[in-house]
């Protein structure tokens, strides 16, 4: 990869689409982790308003400390960044005040996970409504189109995604180049919804580099008889998630009527 001509035509693309579509610029949920801080720095490379939110809701402290290393690092080198911080723990805690009680369980874990995403989807909307700006989304090639992992409507919820080409190695690649800080470029990958130190290959069973592999593999059409044993198991990993998270992949299912009814 052309890291600096990749970069270059990323921010060329979010400027030009940002003033086709006659709005100020852009705002992003900064979660301390590469792809956010990738995304945030590509944005505000446009030279146009960039609104970097923080969205904690019982967030680790390291995840704190990585996002405001990084704000605070882009308001030194853009003067077009401004930040803001939302702490949603209260919201996200009288929520669960007020559905109704069920048992524990691995079901209620997840929703209550894509509800804290869901969350800070609703709140970046509304600044991007009070200021006009669109939300930028900071998902991978590999979390969006190879196994689904994002939360539908929530981090899946944005306006455009600047870094949806890129597998997880070259946003690492961009990140270098781009200067993000060391801290965020060494740290585990982590959705950081499950208020635990979880990282994303502890809930996924495979590392972004195996993915990688897998979606490579996929795209050349091997079959599981080519591979090892590890190779084997990631390789089902992906395919099964590919599989089962179409439904975040494709549009949204229409029924359409047909002409002699309606």
């Amino acid at each position: 990869m052309d890291t600096p001509k990749v970069a270059e035509y990323i921010v060329n693309w979010l400027k030009e689409y940002a003033q086709n579509a006659n709005v100020n610029g852009f705002v992003v949920g900064v979660s301390g982790g590469i792809d956010s801080a990738v995304t945030s720095t590509l944005c505000a490379k446009t030279g146009l308003p960039t609104l970097c939110v923080e969205l904690p809701i019982h967030q680790a402290k390291s995840q704190v400390n990585r996002a405001n290393e990084h704000i605070k690092q882009l308001r030194n080198r853009f003067n077009n960044v401004s930040e803001t911080e939302v702490n949603l723990t209260s919201t996200f805690e009288d929520f669960k005040t007020v559905i109704p009680k069920v048992d524990a369980s691995p079901k209620l874990d997840l929703a209550l996970a894509n509800t804290r995403a869901r969350l800070r989807m609703t709140t970046l909307y509304y600044f991007a409504g009070l200021h006009g700006l669109l939300v930028a989304g900071t998902g991978n090639k590999v979390e969006d189109f190879g196994v689904g992992f994002y939360t539908k409507y929530g981090d899946g919820g944005v306006d455009l995604s600047p870094i949806a080409d890129l597998v997880k190695s070259e946003v690492y690649a961009l990140g270098e180049f781009l200067e993000v800080p060391a801290s965020i470029q060494k740290a585990q990958p982590t959705d950081g919804l499950f208020g635990d130190s979880r990282t994303d290959e502890d809930q996924i069973g495979a590392s972004y580099d195996e993915l990688e592999w897998a979606m490579k593999m996929q795209d050349e059409g091997k079959t599981l008889e080519d591979f090892s044993d590890r190779e084997k198991e990631v390789y089902s990993i992906y395919t099964r998630l590919n599989r089962i998270n179409q439904h975040k992949m494709v549009p949204i299912p229409i029924c359409e009527i047909p002409l002699e009814l309606k």
